[in-house]
């Protein structure tokens, strides 16, 4: 949240275990660098997207914009894979106040040729390896 926040920069985390390199921990945050998404927008979107690096999945995007043929923005899936035309959803608390919305954004990326799997929190602590498997299987259907 730091990061998605501005609160600090990326480059700031990097020098500061630059500059104290061999010290105690640096090594754990330099991996943790290195698996962070400034633009994720919420604990739960960073769980579910850990989920699937812990799994061994590609990485996801965070956040992408995405577009018709026209040009026309369709919607902003919380994690992204472009090469499957694959977006993921983190359906939260908030999402009841929101389901229409949401549901209308569903509708224009399917119809704009995207593929579309939400999750809920239940998903992502209570059956993590459905999630996995879910995801695997989306993106071995439609390989790059």
């Amino acid at each position: 949240m730091a990061l998605h926040k501005r609160i600090v920069a990326l480059t700031e985390l990097r020098a500061f275990c630059e500059a104290n390199r061999g010290a105690k921990r640096v090594a754990k945050l330099r991996r943790a660098i290195e698996l962070t998404e400034p633009a994720t927008e919420s604990p739960m979107e960073t769980r579910f997207r850990m989920l699937l690096l812990m799994a061994r999945l590609p990485r996801p995007r965070a956040q992408v914009s995405l577009h018709d043929h026209q040009g026309r923005f369709l919607g902003r899936p919380d994690l992204y894979y472009s090469e499957h035309k694959l977006a993921l959803e983190y359906d939260g608390a908030t999402h009841r106040d929101s389901l229409v919305e949401d549901n209308r954004r569903q509708n224009r990326l399917l119809n704009g040729g995207f593929r579309l799997l939400r999750f809920t929190a239940a998903d992502i602590f209570q059956a993590p390896e459905s999630v996995i498997g879910q995801v695997r299987l989306a993106i071995s259907k439609h390989g790059p």
